[in-house]
């Protein structure tokens, strides 16, 4: 049986993207390695089958045209069999002795006669020139060595949101819940991550520091003025989260104030990158995307703006937008992101 299967998008990773296949491999025959070369033209795809070919029973590949990562991500699950599916970029890489303890951890609970819709690990910060590395773990937020429900979960602080670097979903449920990330877009790990919560019902938090977020590539699309140039990308992803679900329908109230903190934060994000570009028409897209929140979700709307974030970042004028900006660049120092 396939416990996980990996999928790597892939587009011109032909320098780094060996790491991260190794990295998996030591999980052997009870996972799968899906390379989904996304119209790469260094020799990516190369580099992909010679893997394929020294590993037939673990590796395949997947050449397509060129749709960004979220189609790559579409792709590796179109084409998944095992059980669990996770993705790993192809410039990180995952902790051997962590994935052995996941595997083992599967292993139970197939044994057992067990599943679990989602099963949360820990990630690592690997930013390049820091000696100390940060890593974003849950103990605090979440139950240990149970299967636990959203009703059981606790306060996450601002910097332990679920991302994907963290999540492996159950592959069927995924399916069932038909996620199609948009092709050519950015940032769409969001949507990958908050799109299935509510179909989410039992879930696994095993401490482990597994995933490992390599930030150190200038091209890279978390670089600040990267995420400033394609501020538009961001905004498109923002909004598509604020349709997916009318808050008011979500039954689990813990998941539900879950769900509007992660607005929030994304929220920030864009809010943000659209103050530090000091562009005017960059600042009119801040002021529309609060309008289309309001007209979209009064309630939501009135928790995001009143809250610390959404006072923080619609401070009036330009001191305003300088306080705003002092404490993004203060807080990005603490958690470490890009």
């Amino acid at each position: 049986m396939r416990y996980i299967s990996f999928a790597i998008p892939c587009y011109n990773s032909e320098e780094y993207m060996s790491h991260a296949i190794e990295s998996i491999l030591p999980g052997g025959e009870d996972i799968e390695i899906i390379i989904v070369n996304d119209g790469s033209t260094d020799r990516t795809s190369e580099v992909a089958h010679e893997y394929q070919k020294r590993y037939p029973h673990i590796i395949k590949v997947v050449d397509k045209e060129n749709g960004g990562h979220g189609d790559a991500v579409n792709s590796g699950l179109s084409s998944a069999t095992g059980k669990y599916f996770k993705v790993v970029d192809s410039d990180d890489w995952v902790d051997e002795e962590s994935l052995h303890k996941i595997l083992e951890l599967l292993r139970r609970f197939e044994e057992e006669d067990q599943e679990i819709d989602m099963l949360i690990s820990n990630y690592v910060y690997e930013k390049a020139g820091i000696e100390r590395k940060k890593c974003i773990h849950y103990r605090n937020a979440l139950p240990q060595d149970e299967i636990f429900r959203w009703d059981d979960i606790g306060h996450f602080h601002l910097d332990q949101y679920i991302l994907m670097h963290s999540v492996i979903y159950r592959t069927e449920m995924l399916k069932l819940t038909q996620l199609r990330l948009p092709r050519h877009t950015f940032y769409v790990d969001n949507i990958y991550v908050y799109y299935p919560l509510p179909h989410v019902r039992k879930i696994y938090y095993l401490d482990v520091d597994f995933y490992r977020y390599y930030i150190g590539r200038e091209d890279q699309s978390v670089n600040e003025k990267t995420m400033i140039s394609r501020i538009d990308q961001q905004i498109f992803v923002t909004k598509s989260m604020i349709d997916m679900y009318q808050m008011g329908k979500i039954k689990s109230k813990k998941l539900r104030a879950y769900m509007i903190n992660y607005l929030a934060i994304m929220m920030t994000v864009s809010s943000i990158l659209a103050i530090r570009s000091k562009k005017s028409e960059n600042l009119e897209k801040k002021k529309e995307l609060w309008n289309y929140l309001r007209t979209s979700d009064w309630r939501v709307f009135v928790k995001i703006r009143w809250g610390i974030l959404g006072q923080t970042l619609n401070i009036p004028g330009k001191p305003g937008r300088e306080i705003s900006s002092l404490v993004y660049s203060v807080a990005r120092r603490i958690i470490g992101f890009n």
